[in-house]
C-alpha cells in the first residue's frame, strides 16, 4: 500500500500576518516577540521554542536574513519579510533614527540626484555640559581641520547606510514623511533639513550641494520655522551666518535675511571645515572657498 503524502502546510495565516505589517524588517526580538504571542495559534508542526519557529520561518516563508556589514562596528543581522525598501532597512539600526541630510534632502525634493547612500541620524542621550564660550582663537582652531565624519557605515548588496550620532534633540522637527519609494519613514522636515545640511554639508554632497537645495527651497520654508527651530538647537557656533549667505546666494528677500542678522555677527565664521584658499565674505563675516 503506498504512504499518503503528508497535508501541505498552510501557510496563509503566518502570510497574512506579516504582509499587514508596517514594517518588511524585523529584529530578532520582534521575531521572537511574534512566537510568543502567535505561536501557538498558529499550531506548527515541531515548532517548541522561538528558535525553531525562526528556523521554520526562514525555510517554508518569504522571510530571508540579511547581514548589514561594518568595518569599524557590529554587523547587524535584520530579518526582511520578501523585499523590503532599503529605507526600512536603514531605519532597522539605530534605536531611534531618522532620515536626515542628503536623505531628507532626497524627500523634500532638493536635490535631482538620486541618492547612492542613505543617511539615518540615531541621536545621542541628553548631556548636561556647560555652556560653551566661543572666542575668535577657538573657532578658528576647530574650522582649520577636516570636520570629523561617522564611521558607523553599513551596507548589504547595494544599499549603504551612515549613521549619524547627531547631538539630542528630542527629534526636533521630524515627521512621518513618504520616501522616494513610497514608503512611510521618520524624516526630518524642510526647515530642520535646511538647517542640518549648512551645518553638515559633507552628508549633503557639499557646499555646492547645499547652495543648490537652499535654491530649491525659495518660496516653500518658512523663515519663522527655521529660526525658531535654530534658537532651539542651540548650537554654540553661529551657524545661522552659514544659513544667510547661502539664502542670500539663493535670492532670498532681504526681510527673511534680516531676521537672520539680528542674531548677531560677532565672530568670523567659516563655510565649512578644512578650507585652505578661502576668501571672507565681509556681509556675513563667513570665510568661503576663494572663488565659491
Amino acid at each position: 500500500m503506498a504512504r499518503r503524502a503528508a497535508p501541505k502546510q498552510d501557510l496563509s495565516e503566518i502570510t497574512a500576518f506579516f504582509e499587514a505589517q508596517p514594517t518588511r524588517v524585523f529584529r530578532l526580538g520582534d521575531l521572537k516577540t511574534i512566537f510568543y504571542e502567535h505561536g501557538q495559534a498558529w499550531r506548527l508542526p515541531g515548532v517548541k521554542s522561538a528558535d525553531t519557529f525562526i528556523a521554520f520561518l526562514l525555510e517554508k516563508t518569504d522571510l530571508r536574513q540579511v547581514r548589514l556589514g561594518s568595518e569599524h562596528y557590529r554587523d547587524a543581522t535584520r530579518y526582511a519579510w520578501g523585499e523590503p525598501s532599503p529605507y526600512q532597512l536603514a531605519l532597522s539600526l539605530g534605536k531611534k533614527p531618522y532620515l536626515s541630510h542628503a536623505s531628507a534632502m532626497a524627500i523634500h525634493g532638493l536635490t535631482d540626484q538620486i541618492p547612492k547612500t542613505i543617511y539615518i541620524n540615531d541621536e545621542q542621550s541628553p548631556k548636561n555640559l556647560p555652556p560653551a564660550v566661543l572666542t575668535q582663537q577657538g573657532i578658528d582652531r576647530a574650522f582649520a581641520g577636516n570636520q570629523r565624519t561617522s564611521r558607523a557605515m553599513y551596507s548589504a548588496d547595494t544599499l549603504r547606510v551612515v549613521m549619524i550620532s547627531g547631538k539630542h534633540t528630542g527629534r526636533l522637527e521630524v515627521s512621518q514623511l513618504k520616501a522616494l519609494d513610497g514608503t512611510l519613514v521618520d524624516a526630518t522636515k524642510l526647515e530642520r533639513t535646511l538647517i542640518d545640511i549648512a551645518v553638515r554639508p559633507e552628508y549633503a554632497g557639499g557646499p555646492l550641494q547645499v547652495l543648490d537645495a537652499y535654491t530649491a527651497a525659495r518660496g516653500r520654508m518658512s523663515i519663522n520655522v527655521l529660526v525658531a527651530t535654530l534658537k532651539k538647537l542651540a548650537y554654540a557656533y553661529p551657524y545661522h551666518q552659514v544659513i544667510g549667505f547661502y539664502m542670500q546666494r539663493a535670492g532670498y528677500d532681504t526681510a527673511k535675511l534680516d531676521q537672520l542678522k539680528r542674531l548677531g555677527l560677532q565672530f568670523d565664521f567659516y563655510l565649512a571645515y578644512g578650507m585652505r584658499d578661502k576668501e571672507l565674505d565681509p556681509t556675513w563675516r563667513l570665510y568661503l572657498l576663494k572663488g565659491f
